[in-house]
């Protein structure tokens, strides 16, 4: 979809959530691919699909990150509100938690050894988690 765009968000942010319509919007300074992901104030973030292959994943993460964070060591994005399909925009979306950081590049790992340890602790620490339920 090419109209995911701020004034689009400002739209769906005054018609379904107007208690956070004073907030600020932006854009993030990296979005995905599969998302449109903008700044809602300073501590969350609205996820729209970008296709229709996409809104899947809204459910997933609407059921999952709150089940997921409560058994990870570090934090993670969590859903705070999830928006509805309008006539602007026809597929369901999120506000998420806002969590802070910059995206890794090898300029910014000061240690490549110890991040990895980290990074694989954490997917030792994911992976354990039962996910047998899931869809």
């Amino acid at each position: 979809m090419d109209n995911i765009n701020v004034d689009l968000v400002i739209r769906l942010i005054k018609e379904q959530f107007p208690e956070w319509s004073d907030l600020e919007i932006r854009p993030v300074k990296v979005s995905g691919h599969d998302n449109r992901t903008f700044h809602l104030g300073d501590h969350m973030s609205v996820r729209l699909p970008s296709a229709a292959s996409y809104v899947p994943q809204v459910e997933k993460e609407q059921k999952w990150l709150p089940l997921l964070s409560k058994k990870l060591s570090l934090p993670i994005s969590i859903p705070l509100a999830k928006g509805k399909p309008s006539e602007e925009y026809p597929y369901p979306w999120s506000i998420n938690k806002w969590l802070g950081g910059e995206t890794l590049t090898p300029k910014n790992i000061n240690d490549i050894n110890q991040f990895a340890r980290d990074l694989g602790a954490f997917l030792i620490e994911l992976q354990s988690i039962d996910a047998s339920a899931g869809h």
